[in-house]
């Protein structure tokens, strides 16, 4: 990020002017009959097998891939949170498993994918007008392709979860049903609204609260009303709060490496003067992706420092920073977090993005399915201090964000958390999918519920196999690992 030697990066050369294709629009009857027909390709039941391919490749070599392009000090940090445990392990994998379902029958339904639909990809957060809604909140590997991978994604992640928590066969199964079946019931019901009605479609936090008065204990209810206070707490204030010090006078962000890292201890013989031109410049190129009336919010912030932070757990070893602004005076902060963006996982399966930017296909991805964004949800291409050309999707660092417990979930509260995110998953895909064609695949009875809740079982098996494949290679000293707890 500190790379002062700031050129524009090199654009694909420009398509001839076209005229625009027309845009066919099949009846209702018709896209039900497509559905429908995609049975014949990828039947419903074929979803429940699940068995390692010939030649399945290593594990270990697999994730080795990913290390290349990341920092050299963060790759042990990450194979250090991975390997906690199969869940945290599961977390990481998402280019483990694209490899599995890229030999896998097809629907051919195809949506704006998730890319990375494990259950704690999931989350509350503050929409445009402040409320707290519920949605998908992580989109580093969004991509269009088939629904069901992203299906697979999350009920799989809940069977691993149910794992971790010890839950027996029946209480996992009757969890990893509920997935699949909230997903179908839910489509079915989008195939049935209005093209506006879908798109402006969102879950609020206050309708999970009447669910949870209804169907949880006491107890739970209070877990609940607790989380959403927490919640709402997270903003830029709080982030001032936590992440920031009074260094001679001067608002600075803290330093605890190798999680967070000052920008002057990266860019060590570069001036200050000079570091924060090149921070002023990458701001004005991610401004221009805003529309106007967000970059004039924008205008009103100075920047006044930024660190490197590790975030997450499949993301660590990418690049990621911390950006403090103010705007009116010191109790006015605007944090932002500068994320890279790599290919996505899907692309060597289900081809490239049709962005020359992988900043812009995050957000473009997240734009599509999310009923409401981050209104500073940008992205800025940059050349770093090795001379390589990195892209970067920006937005606030907290706002209003929140994330389930898993570990402290019992069966009861797992499975109202897979009704709600297979009704939000089921959302995200009838907005960027046919919704009806969809709906007329799945059917109205439990066929692809009972798949799904199979296949989740068994990918759960072999994820606690590549999990003992890496946990050896650890032990070997064929893989570094480091812990940071």
């Amino acid at each position: 990020m500190t790379d002062v030697q700031h050129a524009p990066p090199a654009a694909r050369p420009r398509p001839r002017s076209r005229p625009p294709k027309p845009i066919h629009h099949p009846s209702v009857a018709e896209r039900a009959a497509k559905g429908k027909a995609a049975r014949d390709v990828a039947p419903r039941s074929a979803h429940g097998d699940w068995r390692p391919a010939a030649g399945r490749r290593d594990p270990v070599e697999l994730l080795g891939e990913q290390d290349a392009s990341r920092v050299p000090e963060l790759v042990p940090v990450r194979y250090g949170r991975m390997l906690v445990s199969p869940f945290t392990f599961y977390r990481g994998a998402a280019y483990l498993m694209a490899a599995d379902l890229a030999g896998e029958p097809r629907t051919g339904l195809q949506v704006q994918l998730c890319g990375d639909a494990h259950l704690s990809n999931f989350g509350a957060f503050a929409a445009p007008d402040r409320r707290l809604i519920f949605s998908i909140n992580d989109f580093d590997e969004t991509l269009p392709g088939p629904f069901e991978w992203d299906v697979k994604r999350l009920v799989a992640s809940f069977a691993v979860a149910g794992r971790d928590r010890g839950f027996g066969d029946h209480e996992r199964h009757r969890i990893n049903r509920a997935v699949a079946r909230s997903y179908r019931t839910a489509m079915h019901e989008y195939a049935g609204m209005s093209n506006l009605d879908v798109w402006y479609a969102r879950i609020d936090l206050d309708d999970i609260a009447v669910v949870t008065a209804e169907r949880g204990t006491s107890k739970q209810r209070k877990a609940f009303e607790r989380n959403v206070a927490k919640a709402r707490s997270k903003d830029s204030t709080r982030a001032l709060a936590k992440l920031t010090e009074v260094v001679d006078g001067e608002l600075r962000i803290v330093r605890e490496p190798p999680l967070i890292v000052p920008i002057e201890d990266i860019a060590t013989g570069i001036q200050r003067e000079e570091v924060e031109r090149f921070v002023h410049t990458v701001i004005r190129s991610y401004r221009r992706t805003l529309t106007a009336d967000r970059r004039r919010l924008l205008e009103r912030y100075r920047y006044v420092h930024a660190a490197r932070k590790v975030v997450g757990v499949g993301s660590v070893g990418t690049r990621a920073w911390v950006v403090l602004m103010l705007g009116r005076d010191d109790t006015d902060p605007l944090v932002l977090q500068l994320k890279e963006a790599q290919a996505s996982v899907l692309e060597p399966f289900l081809g490239e993005s049709a962005f020359a930017n992988p900043g812009q296909r995050v957000v473009e991805g997240q734009r599509l399915t999310q009923a409401a964004s981050d209104i500073l949800l940008g992205w800025v291409r940059f050349t770093a201090p090795d001379g390589v050309s990195r892209d970067f999707y920006i937005r606030q660092l907290w706002d209003g964000k929140g994330s389930a417990l898993v570990e402290l979930m019992d069966p009861t509260v797992m499975e109202l958390y897979a009704e709600l995110c297979g009704q939000v998953l089921a959302k995200a895909h009838a907005r960027s999918g046919d919704a009806i064609a969809i709906a007329g695949y799945l059917g109205g009875g439990e066929s692809f519920d009972r798949a799904m809740a199979s296949f989740a079982e068994l990918y759960a098996d072999q994820n606690e196999r590549d999990y003992d494949v890496v946990r050896a290679a650890v032990a070997s000293g064929r893989v570094a690992a480091q812990t940071d707890l």
